[in-house]
C-alpha cells in the first residue's frame, strides 16, 4: 500500500514537472522564432505526450566566441589598408600640384634668361660703338677672337676671289619677296709694299649674294680645270710649230702678274657658328658649306687655322655692283629671341601655373565635400 502511494506521488510530480518544462520551452521557442512556435513545442494535454515531446527536443548548439588573436589580426589588416589608402591619396594630392610647380619653374627660368639677354645686347652695343681697330698695326689671331668679338675693325688688302667659299643656302627678304642665296667668304690677302695693308690673311664674309653667283663660280672653276688639262698638250704643239718665237722679244713678266686692287673692309670680328641639330654637316670635298666653321674654311682655302674671321658691315654699297650685300649693323644687336619674347613667355608660364594650381585646389575641395 505504501509503495502504491509513493508511485502515485512520483507520477504526479513528473506530470507537473513535464507541464512546467513544456510551458517554458514554448515561451523560449516563441522568443527565438518571432512568435511562431514549432510543432515540436506545442502543449500536449497528455502528460506522457509532454514527456515524450521534451525528450525529442534537441540540445541547443553554442558556437565558440572568436579568439582575441584573430580579432587583432583582422583589425591590423584593416588599419594597414586604411593607411595605404591614405598614403596613395596624399601622393595623388601632390601630383595635382606638380604641373603648377613645373610651369612656375619655367616662368622663373625665363626671367633669368631675359636678364642675360638684356646684358648680352647691351654688351654688343657698347662694342660696336667703339672706334674701329686698324689691323695693319694690330693683328689678333683667332685665339683672341673671343676677346675681340663684336669689335669693329678696319682692314685693307686684296680679295682672292678664286678661293671664295659659299655658305648656305640663306634666305633674304626684299619688299616681302624671299630670295634664296649664299654668304660669300673670301680671303683678304696682304698687299706687298703697302704699309696700310694687313700683315696676315683674314677671312672676310662679304655678305649675301644670289644663287647665280655660286653657279657662275662653279662654272668658272670647271673651265679653269679644263684649261689646265689642255694647256700641256697645246703648249707642246705650239712649241714644235712656233719654235722661232724663242728668239723673239721676251714678254714682260710684270704684265703677267695680275694687279691686286686695294680694298678696305670695315667689319666686325666674329667666331664660328653653332649649328642646330637640324643643320647638316659641312662637306668640304664637294664644296657644300651649311654653316660657318672658321678652321675648316681656312683649311679649304689653304690658310692657317688660327686666321681671323670678319663680317663686312660697310654700308657704302656700290650701286653699279649691288652684290654682295653686307650685313646690317642692326642685325648684330638682334637675336632670334628678344627680351620682349622672354616677357611673353614669362606671362604665359605664370598664367598656366596659376590656372593649374587653382584647378588642383578646386579638385581637393570637391573630394573633401
Amino acid at each position: 500500500m505504501y509503495l502504491l502511494l509513493v508511485s502515485q506521488f512520483v507520477s504526479k510530480q513528473n506530470v507537473k514537472m513535464a507541464c512546467y518544462m513544456s510551458r517554458h520551452l514554448k515561451s523560449l521557442s516563441v522568443r527565438c522564432h518571432g512568435g511562431s512556435s514549432p510543432s515540436s513545442f506545442r502543449f500536449r494535454s497528455s502528460p506522457a505526450a509532454a514527456i515524450a515531446s521534451t525528450s525529442s527536443v534537441s540540445q541547443p548548439v553554442f558556437t565558440a566566441p572568436p579568439q582575441p588573436q584573430a580579432i587583432g589580426e583582422a583589425e591590423g589588416k584593416g588599419q594597414e589598408k586604411e593607411r595605404g589608402k591614405e598614403g596613395s591619396s596624399q601622393w595623388s594630392r601632390w601630383l595635382l600640384f606638380l604641373p603648377g610647380a613645373i610651369t612656375f619653374g619655367l616662368g622663373t627660368w625665363q626671367i633669368f634668361r631675359r636678364q642675360d639677354k638684356i646684358k648680352l645686347l647691351e654688351y654688343r652695343q657698347k662694342r660696336l660703338a667703339m672706334e674701329p681697330l686698324k689691323l695693319n698695326v694690330f693683328s689678333p689671331s683667332s685665339n683672341q677672337s673671343d676677346a675681340f668679338e663684336f669689335r669693329r675693325v678696319s682692314c685693307k688688302g686684296g680679295l682672292d676671289e678664286k678661293r671664295s667659299i659659299f655658305v648656305g643656302p640663306r634666305s633674304r627678304s626684299i619688299s616681302g619677296v624671299t630670295e634664296i642665296g649664299y654668304y660669300v667668304i673670301t680671303p683678304l690677302v696682304p698687299i706687298p709694299n703697302n704699309p696700310e695693308s694687313i700683315q696676315s690673311p683674314v677671312l672676310v664674309n662679304r655678305g649675301w649674294v644670289p644663287r647665280s653667283w655660286k653657279e657662275n663660280s662653279t662654272g668658272v672653276s670647271r673651265d679653269g680645270e679644263q684649261q689646265l688639262e689642255i694647256t700641256p698638250s697645246s703648249a707642246q704643239n705650239n712649241k714644235q710649230i712656233s719654235w722661232w718665237r724663242f728668239w723673239s722679244k721676251k714678254q714682260n713678266l710684270k704684265e703677267q702678274i695680275p694687279s691686286v686692287t686695294p680694298v678696305e673692309v670695315v667689319g666686325v670680328v666674329r667666331g664660328s657658328e653653332k649649328p642646330s641639330i637640324f643643320v647638316p654637316e659641312n662637306d668640304p670635298l664637294s664644296g657644300q658649306w651649311f654653316y660657318v666653321d672658321v678652321p675648316a674654311i681656312a683649311r679649304a682655302c689653304g690658310l692657317p687655322e688660327n686666321i681671323l674671321y670678319v663680317e663686312d658691315i660697310n654700308e657704302n654699297v656700290n650701286l653699279s655692283s649691288p652684290y654682295p650685300v653686307p650685313k646690317d649693323v642692326k642685325a648684330l644687336i638682334r637675336s632670334s629671341v628678344m627680351p620682349q619674347d622672354h616677357l611673353n613667355y614669362i606671362f604665359t608660364w605664370y598664367s598656366l601655373s596659376t590656372a593649374v594650381t587653382f584647378m588642383a585646389f578646386k579638385r581637393l575641395r570637391s573630394k573633401r565635400s
